[in-house]
């Protein structure tokens, strides 16, 4: 009997990537935002695409990252009292990009509304920058008064030191020809009468 054999070629599809989940926005300001993802776990990705839009505005902002695993993403030279939306994109390692997430809409507060909502307790980037230089002002003095102490014993050794060192040559003549006559143990010198 004959049989035939048929070959039917096989075609391999890589899983595509699904969309990142949980997008939201964080530490929201008049002219920034943080955009914050989590993507399905085992999803091979080595970076991230985001979209940013003006509400009813065509112009887009296209953010890409690749060699990341971050899953976040500071957006900056925001209008304030603007809405936007925000898109994420994961990228494979192969290439492809994910599906978009789900839209997200937010809409920046007035510059006004953003330094009256500061809590007391909520440390500013001046401030940060006022304790590091009050920080490293501390650091230089103690580390220049560590140098002087350093330098001052330095010093005082060295006249120990010194101090305990045998006397220079002239200092031994002298000394070895005062004492060393054997007329006067005293060290006198006799003399002649003439």
């Amino acid at each position: 009997p004959l049989l035939h054999t048929h070959t039917c070629p096989v075609l391999y599809l890589l899983d595509s990537l699904a969309a990142p989940v949980n997008v939201t926005i964080k530490a929201l300001k008049a002219n920034s935002a943080v955009v914050t993802w989590d993507i399905p776990e085992g999803d091979p990705v080595i970076g991230f695409a985001i979209t940013q839009q003006k509400k009813d505005v065509r112009m887009l902002r296209f953010i890409q990252e690749v060699n990341t695993t971050t899953r976040s993403c500071a957006l900056w030279d925001l209008e304030e009292e603007t809405d936007y939306i925000v898109h994420v994109q994961s990228i494979s390692v192969s290439g492809p990009m994910s599906p978009h997430s789900e839209p997200k809409r937010f809409r920046t507060p007035k510059e006004a509304e953003t330094q009256a909502s500061k809590s007391k307790d909520e440390v500013t980037m001046e401030e940060v920058g006022a304790q590091l230089r009050a920080g490293e002002f501390i650091i230089i003095v103690v580390v220049l008064i560590m140098w002087a102490g350093v330098i001052a014993l330095f010093c005082r050794q060295y006249d120990i030191i010194k101090d305990n060192e045998p006397n220079n040559n002239k200092d031994k003549a002298k000394t070895s020809s005062e004492c060393s006559t054997p007329e006067h143990p005293t060290g006198g010198l006799l003399r002649s009468k003439v």
